[in-house]
C-alpha cells in the first residue's frame, strides 16, 4: 500500500477502537488489557529520547509513570487516520505525588497537550506508539505551582532542578537517532 492509499473505513474503524480501548485501560492501569493491543508492545517517548521496548520495559514505563501522576488520565482532542496510524491529540493530565526520575514530588497538577500516534504493520498489528510532547511545559507547571516563599517549597524546588539537571546527562536512544528518509518518488 502506497503512502496515498487509505484502508477501508473496516480497518480504519477497528483501529480506531483498539486506539480507545488502548487509552481506556491506561487510565484503568489494567495493564494486561493495554499490553494485549500490541504482539510486542513498544512506546517511543521523544520529547525523552527513550524507547521502552517488551513487556517488562512498558510494565516499568507505566509503573514509573503512575508513581509520578497516580491520577494520570488523558482528554481526547482529535483522532486522525492515516495510511498505517491513528493519530490522536489529547491532554494528558495528573498530580505529581511521586518522583519523576530524579525529580522530587511537587504536588502540582499539569495539562499537557500531547500527540501520539499508534503507528501499524502490513497485517495491521499495532507496532508500537510514538509520543510527542514539550517537556518543558510539564516541567514548568510543576515549578510554576510551588510557592517559592516557603521554606519546604523553595527546598523542593531546588531538588527538582538538581534532579532534571541529573537526568539531562542521559543519551537519547540510537533507534531514535537513526531513521531513513521516506522515498518521496514512489
Amino acid at each position: 500500500m502506497s503512502r496515498f492509499d487509505m484502508p477501508d473505513a473496516t480497518v480504519l474503524r477497528a483501529r480506531e477502537r483498539l486506539v480507545l480501548d488502548h487509552f481506556r485501560d491506561e487510565v484503568a492501569h489494567d495493564w494486561d488489557a493495554t499490553l494485549s493491543t500490541f504482539p510486542h508492545p513498544h512506546y517511543e517517548i521523544v520529547a525523552q529520547m527513550t524507547v521502552h521496548d517488551g513487556d517488562c520495559a512498558v510494565r516499568g514505563y507505566y509503573r514509573d509513570t503512575r508513581v509520578a501522576f497516580p491520577d494520570q488520565h488523558h482528554e481526547l482532542i482529535a483522532l486522525r487516520h492515516s495510511h498505517d496510524a491513528v493519530i490522536v491529540e489529547f491532554w494528558l493530565l495528573g498530580t505529581h505525588l511521586g518522583p519523576l526520575g530524579k525529580i522530587p514530588p511537587t504536588g502540582t497538577r499539569h495539562r499537557t497537550r500531547m500527540t501520539a500516534y499508534f503507528v501499524f504493520d502490513a497485517d495491521e498489528s499495532l507496532v508500537a506508539e510514538r509520543i510527542y510532547f514539550d517537556q518543558l511545559t510539564i516541567l514548568r507547571q510543576l515549578i510554576a505551582g510551588l510557592d517559592k516563599r516557603r521554606p519546604r517549597q523553595l527546598l523542593t524546588l531546588i531538588r527538582a532542578v538538581f534532579g532534571l539537571l541529573r537526568m539531562a546527562g542521559r543519551e537519547p536512544d540510537p533507534r531514535l537517532l537513526t531513521t531513513t528518509p521516506p522515498d518521496l518518488d514512489g
